[in-house]
């Protein structure tokens, strides 16, 4: 959604990557803990029990004070250690990697998802994203216990692959998908710019023991539970998969903001007023409809709302000469706060969400 941050940060949109239950039930201790209801904010939840939102922030570790989600469990004031915290002794941690679920995570250094969900103030277990750094209870003693993969062999050098680049794919990316450095493909194929590579160019991958783990690794799959939602929304699906062949969009990258946007829901329409599948502000369709479609757009038709969701997407992707990260950034925070200052630290889990995304829809 465009212009989500005004300033530093402002505005949000719902980030639906799996539906919550409308009925979630409150935890036993409801004067320490609060469910987030659909329409609460952060400043009406802090009134109503008598906090600050400033507290609610620090305790429950929020990146935005305007990004909270239905069925979010909140902690409304701290929690006694029931036994002097040792971390140093007890407590490891994991960085998460892309397709990882806190349940593996738990299984592999022998604990409990409520027990790092606790650790880490985690208010959605389902909700990890790759890069996170996560404490692990106990996670010193089980290592040690739990029997490391055994160093490989000398690498054997693999044949030297061939990849077409995409519409928007930069030579970061590409890099990144086969496991090699921007410098060994760029030398490979006579690149003088590295930032300046054109869609439809063969480039000649060069072979390595890296670059063969990477091509062998198998296709990220669609956890279960997001796959059953997926299949019921084929119809959306199908409107997003034919507005980006429109625009010379990445249709797995259409698809992947689509379902952090909204899990592509028709009706949506988040507390900060954004409208529908793209989840887009009134003032962004004001602008995406005339400036870039020619015509006035109804965010409320699906149809005309994920066509100005994927123009805008195109619009960015021109401007960053195909750079994702910026474009994901400038869709959340506003293009004019990409252009001053960057990526804001708030917009990496999101933007790291979606490029996980775009790989389970690639």
């Amino acid at each position: 959604m465009h212009s989500r941050l005004k300033g530093l940060l402002a505005g949000c949109a719902i980030a639906a990557v799996l539906a919550v239950g409308p009925s979630m039930t409150r935890q036993v201790a409801a004067s320490d803990s609060v469910v987030v209801q659909a329409g609460d904010t952060l400043s009406g939840i802090a009134v109503r029990h008598g906090v600050t939102v400033e507290q609610l922030v620090k305790l429950n570790r929020i990146g935005n004070p305007n990004r909270i989600y239905a069925g979010q469990t909140l902690q409304l004031r701290p929690v006694a250690s029931a036994t002097p915290a040792s971390p140093s002794a007890a407590t490891g941690s994991h960085a998460v990697r892309p397709g990882e679920t806190l349940t593996g995570i738990a299984r592999r250094y022998g604990t409990t998802v409520q027990a790092i969900a606790a650790a880490n103030r985690l208010p959605n277990p389902n909700r990890i994203y790759p890069g996170q750094r996560l404490a692990v209870p106990g996670a010193a003693a089980a290592s040690a216990a739990v029997p490391q993969p055994a160093v490989s062999a000398a690498p054997v050098a693999a044949a030297p692959r061939t990849h077409r680049i995409q519409s928007g794919e930069t030579l970061t990316a590409i890099a990144r998908r086969y496991d090699i450095t921007i410098d060994a493909i760029a030398r490979a194929n006579g690149i003088a710019n590295p930032s300046l590579v054109r869609a439809g160019t063969v480039l000649r991958i060069p072979g390595s023991a890296a670059s063969t783990a990477g091509a062998s690794a198998p296709r990220k799959a669609m956890p279960a539970a997001m796959a059953r939602l997926v299949a019921g929304r084929t119809t959306v699906r199908r409107v997003i998969t034919e507005e980006a062949a429109r625009f010379g969009v990445p249709t797995a990258f259409a698809l992947a903001v689509g379902w952090q946007e909204s899990g592509w829901r028709e009706g949506l329409v988040s507390s900060a007023g954004a409208i529908g599948v793209m989840q887009l502000l009134p003032a962004t369709g004001d602008w995406v409809g005339p400036g870039m479609l020619g015509y006035a757009v109804n965010l409320r038709d699906t149809r005309q709302n994920v066509r100005a969701g994927v123009r805008l997407l195109r619009h960015y992707l021109d401007r960053y000469h195909g750079d994702k990260a910026r474009v994901l950034a400038a869709y959340y925070q506003g293009q004019t706060a990409v252009d001053r200052h960057g990526i804001f630290a708030v917009s990496r889990p999101y933007v790291a969400s979606i490029l996980y995304l775009e790989q389970l829809f690639d």
